[in-house]
């Protein structure tokens, strides 16, 4: 059976993988799994499988994580990419499923009655995660009867496993949280129960939140943003980029959304509702209204002070357009681009209107996905200028915009899943 890569197979037997030959691409054997390890989650959530614990030569045990295993099949694992063998230590909240969890006592939720567990199935979700979803089950025999009937139930059915979520204040929640990463961040949310992920995004500042709700997948970020207060949910909005903003309201339904436009600061709101009137995959949906804008008069230094900003995206940071006035989108007439390499080479008094590449061809609105991928791979480009037919500046679209409509759904979800299975 191979896993999330093109298996038709979703269910895996955790007990009979013990003792399973594991090899590399080349049929060469590396050890042989031992074990499976499992993160517990609150409320009775399944737990989600991280990956096997293998033992390699000589009798060492290592951990493998679940997003390097290609295939199980025919009584073997393959793995790929290089191992770290850094001998296993378990985790807060992690369980090595076969040893912690196997001929453990637990009872049915329905009727109370205490039940063994023989096995547990791992299952493929739609985000491409292992869960531990169903659970083999013996019940206790009676009178002289060692054994009692068995069968297979799911997770929910079950209680005797689960942590409950601690009564931690918020601001030691938001401590542990500060330091990470936006898409890291947006991964721990996804976790909490929909209360907890309240409290903690209220308690989070309105820059660091937009930041978050644009790494959330689209579920996750409605539900999100649907427990906001209309004012907190206006002034996350507007410190979004415009794009990311627009997707969003447009995932939220016309009447919530232009509520919530009508709360925004007229300027912001319009940048918003402009991108809203565009197709999904079009240039003018992808486009952000916010690139660097300078004019023909301006110099070297003025674009490099631009560019530094940090909360410039890489993408707009690569290049500065090159407009007549105004310069605010939609701008006067597009002149051209100077890319960073070249405001790299020039002296700081130079003005852009001296170095300025007016050969690059603009898009328009209208132009499709592909259109806009096949542009910027022809010409080594992080961001395509968007005009109109009178040759005003739009917008424009980097590379992860296309990015972000040429990837799975989920793609945020998974790459989150795989960075916290790896980081162990």
């Amino acid at each position: 059976m191979n896993t999330s890569k093109g298996s038709n197979l979703n269910r895996v037997f955790l007990a009979r993988l013990a003792g399973t030959a594991v090899f590399d691409p080349n049929g060469d054997q590396l050890g042989k799994v031992r074990d499976a390890v499992a993160t517990l989650r609150t409320n009775n959530q399944p737990p989600r499988i991280l990956g096997f614990i293998v033992e390699v030569p000589p009798r060492k045990r290592i951990f493998v994580p679940i997003t390097r295993v290609t295939s199980i099949d025919n009584g073997h694992v393959i793995i790929t990419g290089l191992l770290n063998m850094r001998r296993f230590e378990p985790r807060t909240n992690e369980i090595s499923v076969l040893s912690e969890m196997l001929d453990r006592s637990v009872n049915l939720v329905e009727s109370n009655e205490k039940v063994t567990v023989e096995d547990v199935a791992m299952e493929l979700s739609k985000t491409g995660d292992w869960f531990i979803e169903r659970v083999h089950i013996m019940k206790r025999g009676a009178g002289f009867r060692r054994r009692g009937a068995s069968s297979t139930v799911t997770w929910s059915e079950i209680s005797g496993f689960t942590i409950t979520e601690t009564n931690q204040g918020v601001s030691n929640l938001l401590g542990t949280l500060a330091n990470l990463r936006a898409a890291d961040l947006a991964s721990v949310l996804h976790d909490l129960t929909i209360k907890r992920r309240v409290e903690v995004a209220r308690a989070l500042d309105d820059e660091r939140l937009a930041d978050v709700l644009e790494e959330m997948d689209e579920v996750s970020r409605v539900e999100l943003l649907a427990e906001l207060e209309g004012e907190r949910a206006a002034d996350v909005l507007e410190e979004m980029d415009p794009d990311d903003a627009a997707d969003l309201l447009r995932e939220i339904g016309q009447e919530r959304a232009q509520a919530l436009l009508a709360l925004m600061e007229p300027e912001e709101a319009e940048d918003v509702q402009r991108l809203m009137h565009y197709e999904d995959y079009s240039a003018g949906g992808m486009m952000t209204t916010e690139p660097i804008v300078l004019t023909a008069d301006s110099t070297v230094a003025e674009a490099l002070s631009r560019v530094r900003l940090s909360e410039v995206a890489p993408g707009l940071a690569s290049q500065v357009f090159v407009c007549r006035q105004p310069i605010e989108t939609p701008t006067g007439r597009l002149i051209g681009v100077v890319h960073i390499q070249r405001l790299l080479r020039e002296p700081p008094a130079t003005l852009l209107g001296g170095i300025v590449d007016s050969d690059i061809a603009p898009l328009t609105v209208e132009s499709t996905l592909n259109e806009v991928s096949s542009y910027l791979a022809s010409y080594n480009l992080l961001a395509v200028p968007i005009v109109d037919a009178n040759e005003r500046l739009l917008g424009a679209v980097t590379v992860d915009d296309v990015l972000d409509h040429l990837l799975p759904e989920n793609w945020r979800h998974e790459e989150s899943m795989r960075k916290e299975s790896e980081s162990r």
